[in-house]
């Protein structure tokens, strides 16, 4: 197994939206090597003059943790390129079989440079926002292996946020809905991440720490979805509404 080779496969699959075999398939890797080639393959992104701006988290349901037969998140980085700003058009053939998630995102005021305790969190973040994030597996038909899709950088592809509200705003039992094209296809409440949306923000402090990632002000972490991720077509309008947070909203053209 080269890592190196690998991290190219995945980086060229989202460069050019091309999907490709799942890696697993003729090579054998572990979790932490999974890890390494997402880091190499983000390495090449930032070597064509992306900038890194924040983490993104995955697994962040208990449910869906013990369907992946794990018991931690994953979590993916985010560069400037995945950025969108709120009601965007956003293009379609950027993805291959993209789906949206309705999200909470944070944004770091003060570099975070150890695993956060809930009492220092009014520290480290300046404020919190309604937020979509668009994932899209570069793997054909959307299966993975656990491996799989950590290589891939957990599926991130594109990510926006609405108006930023103070950090003492209350985030959890908060309703959460996805709609398209004004039609809601998925609700949830922001409890559905882990319980608590500020614990997805303290494991993000914990696996940073754990690889040696930087996450300095100024950067974004998303706290992963309250429902189902849907599919997306051309010609839709997205919107997430979260109750005291607002709308995020973008359309696919």
């Amino acid at each position: 197994m080269d890592i190196k080779i690998l991290s190219q496969i995945v980086d060229d699959a989202a460069k050019n939206a091309t999907a490709i075999e799942q890696l697993t398939v003729q090579h054998q890797f572990n979790e932490e090597e999974s890890y390494a080639i997402q880091a190499a393959s983000i390495e090449r992104r930032l070597a064509r003059g992306e900038k890194f701006v924040g983490l993104k988290m995955g697994f962040t349901s208990y449910a869906k943790m013990e369907q992946m037969g794990v018991h931690d998140m994953i979590w993916g980085r985010l560069t400037d390129d995945m950025f969108f700003k709120n009601g965007d058009n956003i293009p379609f053939n950027k993805f291959i079989h993209p789906r949206a998630e309705p999200e909470i995102c944070f944004l770091v005021k003060k570099e975070i440079d150890h695993t956060l305790t809930l009492e220092e969190i009014p520290e480290y973040i300046e404020g919190v926002a309604a937020a979509i994030e668009i994932i899209d597996s570069r793997y054909k038909n959307f299966k993975f292996s656990l491996e799989d899709v950590i290589a891939d950088n957990c599926s991130s592809a594109g990510f926006l946020f609405g108006d930023w509200h103070p950090v003492d705003t209350e985030i959890n039992h908060l309703n959460m809905t996805l709609s398209f094209n004004d039609e809601v296809v998925q609700s949830g409440s922001s409890n559905a991440i882990l319980g608590n949306p500020w614990q997805s923000l303290i494991d993000a402090s914990r696996l940073a720490q754990k690889y040696k990632q930087e996450i300095p002000a100024g950067s974004y972490i998303m706290a992963g979805a309250a429902t189902p991720a849907m599919y997306l077509k051309e010609g839709m309008n997205v919107k997430t509404t979260v109750d005291t947070l607002g709308d995020v909203e973008f359309t696919v053209v």
